[in-house]
């Protein structure tokens, strides 16, 4: 059942490892004089939904429209969705009410 749990988390977080190795298995880069250093790897969906909505919530129109570029629409949607969802149950526990009264407060709806 370890191992099970072991494998999930490496799904989950593929750039974490659970043995101590780095992530894939491989020795890390050693950088030789004159070699080119790794290309920088490319952004998941959670870092491009957040870098969007923290730069619309700031107006820098420029760094939001960078950060749609790193993943498709569809995967932006669902960061962006993921991440309104977190929000909402972080301040659903912070404040002690119910997820449904924080997002309407949030909207400034009034309760149905």
């Amino acid at each position: 059942m370890t191992g099970f749990m072991r494998d999930l988390a490496g799904v989950l977080h593929p750039g974490r490892r659970t043995d101590g190795r780095p992530a894939g298995g491989r020795r890390r880069t050693v950088f030789h004089r004159g070699a080119r250093p790794a290309p920088p790897r490319p952004h998941n969906l959670f870092e491009a939904a957040a870098c969007h909505v923290a730069a619309d919530v700031e107006y820098d129109e420029e760094r939001s429209a960078q950060a749609a570029e790193w993943v498709s629409p569809e995967a932006l949607a669902f960061g962006v969705h993921e991440l309104a969802c977190r929000a909402v149950l972080a301040l659903a526990r912070e404040r002690r009410q119910s997820p449904r009264e924080v997002a309407h407060d949030l909207l400034g709806l009034p309760l149905p």
